[in-house]
């Protein structure tokens, strides 16, 4: 929920992985299918909150979130309801672009979704952004892209990020394989690396989700206890 890139694929597919960083005790449940109001959704669950960082549905959607909007924020001791809730709830919409545009966010702490649609034939990328005062909603063009949490990452090592990120592009063909072992590696400062490791926080687990066609494969590794695990499904 931390690092996040996108890879187009051809025929409006494409490769999404994301890395939790996150407090090394706080349990996370691995990713299995869930139905709610009818809607089959697969995705790895916060046990503590009972929302989810990155997650599927039936809805031919892809959600996932990272912490923080444009800049580090001073976190309230309590919030109206989870961020991970409200990707749930956007899962399982039918008209998710209604969904958002009435959504109100007063009381949540700030964010940034991804979000993609693959309905009518057509793969859809939007960014949405909640900074505690606005909400910013934005269509992003189908084209290789990063995110960086701002809670944990300023923005000289963002455009640092970014640049391992280009690199990486030029050098490599967009598999599963490739882009996981980008989320693996540990370039310059651990701390800041793409794996990382800090005193009070590192990368807990890292998913990865590729369509290919009608098929939806999700790899999941929990970095902690060294377990992983791959789901596929149509």
């Amino acid at each position: 929920m931390c690092t996040v890139t996108f890879l187009p694929l051809k025929n409006n597919n494409f490769i999404l992985t994301s890395n939790r960083d996150e407090q090394r005790l706080r349990e996370t449940l691995p990713p299995k299918k869930y139905v709610e109001n009818g809607v089959e959704m697969v995705f790895p669950k916060d046990k503590t909150a009972g929302g989810t960082w990155i997650g599927t549905s039936s809805k031919n959607r892809l959600i996932c979130v990272l912490n923080g909007a444009f800049k580090k924020h001073v976190k309230k001791k309590k919030y109206k309801k989870s961020r991970g809730v409200i990707a749930k709830e956007i899962l399982k919409e039918d008209d998710f672009l209604q969904y958002v545009e009435r959504l109100d966010l007063k009381g949540i702490e700030p964010f940034t979704m991804i979000i993609i649609d693959w309905n009518k034939g057509q793969l859809n990328l939007y960014e949405l952004i909640w900074d505690e005062t606005k909400k910013y909603f934005n269509k992003l063009k189908n084209e290789a892209k990063i995110w960086s949490s701002s809670t944990l990452y300023s923005n000289t090592i963002k455009e640092k990020r970014k640049q391992w990120f280009h690199k990486w592009v030029s050098e490599n063909e967009f598999t599963s394989e490739a882009i996981l072992n980008f989320h693996h590696s540990e370039n310059g400062d651990k701390e800041q690396s793409v794996l990382m490791k800090r005193s009070y926080v590192e990368t807990v687990s890292i998913t990865s989700v590729k369509k290919e066609r009608d098929l939806i494969e999700m790899q999941y590794a929990d970095v902690v206890h060294n377990q992983k695990s791959k789901y596929n499904y149509t």
